[in-house]
């Protein structure tokens, strides 16, 4: 019958160079493991560093974003409620709602142009805005606003995107680009009347709602804008599609 063999007692010999075969282990894991798990952190660190966009630090054609007017905290926003005077046209007023998918701008080239999507836009480049739900363009045109007097502005075009002139803004900016922490303003092209918040604001059914308009003077407090959440195109992202063109 076969029996089990207990455990055989180790030398002191035995002992000593498992003693030693376990500090040369951990001696081997300071100086090899440890630097190799190091090296291989700092490719790492360097390949993302390198893959990372540098352009994303500017707003880009193709680039998604809500826009808040400084002065009174609201963003641009639109939806599909007409103007019960003026034009009719859609409306366009500013919300205090952060999370509101109404308030999603796409930056284009101006009408009847394209532009490359990840390419920066440069301040005094003429832009259009065009509301990512609707469709609708940023707009304005010599018609009296609702509640001031002053210039209407609303969201005009088709369900493609494409409206007329009167949806073409100049942009002024500081820099050379569009920078995303930097305030601007927009200038409407046909009018010469810059982008800007009454601070009145509206009853049923958009109660709450601050009026935008067009205003007459670039010195007003109320023209100022920064740009907020979005998603921002950079020319990387776009690659494989070599010359593809902001239209959607």
């Amino acid at each position: 019958m076969r029996q089990l063999k207990g455990k055989t007692k180790e030398t002191n010999k035995q002992k000593k160079e498992r003693k030693k075969e376990f500090l040369e282990n951990k001696q081997r894991v300071f100086t090899v493991v440890l630097p190799t798990i190091a090296a291989i952190f700092v490719i790492i660190a360097a390949y993302i560093y390198v893959k990372t966009p540098k352009g994303t630090q500017h707003v880009t054609c193709g680039s998604v974003l809500k826009l808040m007017n400084v002065d009174y905290n609201v963003r641009l926003h639109s939806h599909e409620v007409k103007y019960g005077s003026g034009s009719g046209q859609q409306s366009v007023t500013g919300t205090n709602a952060k999370e509101d998918g109404n308030s999603y701008w796409l930056v284009k080239a101006e009408s009847g142009k394209q532009c490359m999507r990840g390419r920066p836009i440069k301040c005094g480049d003429i832009i259009r805005l065009e509301h990512v739900v609707t469709k609708k363009n940023l707009h304005s045109h010599l018609v009296s606003s609702p509640l001031t007097g002053k210039q209407e502005v609303s969201a005009y075009g088709d369900n493609k995107g494409e409206g007329d002139t009167g949806d073409n803004w100049m942009l002024i900016c500081h820099t050379d680009f569009w920078e995303r922490d930097d305030t601007i303003m927009l200038k409407h092209i046909d009018t010469e009347k810059y982008l800007a918040v009454s601070g009145r604001t509206y009853g049923t059914p958009i109660s709450g709602q601050t009026e935008v308009v067009g205003e007459y003077s670039s010195s007003s407090p109320h023209t100022q804008w920064s740009v907020m959440e979005g998603l921002f195109i950079h020319p990387n992202d776009f690659k494989a599609q070599h010359y593809q063109h902001t239209e959607l």
